[in-house]
């Protein structure tokens, strides 16, 4: 995986990241944090996709490797869901 890889998959992850915040109503941190979340609903998707017997949607190869898009954004939806449940309100 080259650097242009690298930086097409951050940008995708953000990308999924910001519309799972989106969708959950809670956002806390920027762009940094949007990626991590994209990554986190990436595998808790895919693992509950696996789980649920359900087929991967809308996946994109980069670098030889395979980012689920839909499983991303309902993994990072259900993430940002439970992180906002734990975290005392302002």
């Amino acid at each position: 995986m080259g650097l242009l890889d690298f930086l097409l998959l951050l940008l995708i992850a953000g990308i999924c990241g910001s519309i799972g915040q989106a969708i959950a109503g809670f956002s806390r941190g920027g762009c940094i944090v949007a990626i991590v979340v994209g990554f986190i609903g990436a595998l808790l998707g895919s693992w509950l996709s696996v789980q649920l017997g359900l087929p991967e949607l809308l996946n994109i190869q980069i670098g030889g490797k395979t980012f689920p898009i839909i499983w991303s954004i309902i993994g990072s939806v259900i993430f940002v869901v439970i992180v906002s449940l734990l975290t005392p309100r302002n």
